[in-house]
């Protein structure tokens, strides 16, 4: 891997739905993004970090800290298709995917997801898992993941799966966690490939890549992640942000 040039793309979409403004909302007294910027800086797996932006005001942000940024199309549809759109850009060998609102990403996480690309060539993307809390194991908003014996992804759904038929209680649940590697083509065919059903149905863009059949494989972690979607996630993650480093 050390010969593998790797680039970490920060989408940074600011008209989100669920909580609008949020890249730029203050988490103790700093932009998300820039906690997120500043935890993948401290991963130095990654060569190169980008902020992928529709904003110019995402972008002026950039500017002042001196951070690479690119300005992207505002009609792309998905984090994803920003970081392609970098990719048609910047050459690298992996990209990584990390979502502009997950400030507590560590350098663990990108070493899981890393760690598939050197069984070879045929792992064309990669994800990671953790233990899903009990609380989180009938949440539709906690993504579950189920994997073959070699990592490679099964299913994500918001369903609780595995289903535990006979009420053993002998089930394990993995929660999903929205972070994401992909070596070049594969990220490069993602935006030839249109939504698909599945992918529709769940609200899940990963189960694109399982529904055409590219190599999905999930690498277990064991720190959780919260992404901010809500104004109870903006506490949460303030708390454990005050926490970490005493902010």
């Amino acid at each position: 891997m050390s010969e593998i040039r790797i680039l970490g793309v920060i989408p940074a979409r600011l008209a989100s739905t669920r909580l609008p403004g949020k890249v730029l909302r203050p988490l103790l007294g700093k932009p998300m993004l820039q906690w997120v910027v500043e935890a993948a800086q401290r991963c130095p797996q990654l060569h190169e970090i980008v902020v992928a932006t529709d904003s110019e005001e995402v972008g002026a942000l950039c500017q002042a800290h001196g951070w690479q940024w690119q300005m992207t199309d505002a009609a792309l549809p998905s984090g994803t298709d920003r970081m392609r759109a970098v990719a048609l850009e910047r050459e690298a060998d992996i990209y990584v995917n990390i979502q502009g609102d997950e400030p507590l990403l560590q350098p663990e996480h990108i070493d899981a997801l890393l760690r598939p690309f050197s069984r070879g060539m045929h792992v064309e993307c990669s994800t990671v898992k953790t233990l899903c809390a009990p609380e989180n194991i009938h949440n539709p908003n906690a993504v579950k993941v189920v994997h073959a014996t070699d990592g490679r992804a099964l299913y994500f759904s918001r369903a609780t799966i595995p289903y535990d038929r006979d009420g053993a209680g002998k089930a394990t649940y993995w929660k999903h966690l929205g972070l994401y590697a992909y070596r070049r083509d594969a990220l490069l065919r993602f935006g030839t490939l249109a939504a698909s059903p599945l992918e529709q149905t769940e609200r899940l863009e990963q189960l694109r890549l399982l529904e055409n059949g590219l190599a999905l494989y999930v690498e277990a972690v064991e720190f959780d992640t919260v992404g901010v979607d809500t104004e109870a996630d903006v506490a949460c993650v303030e708390a454990l942000l005050q926490e970490r480093f005493g902010a």
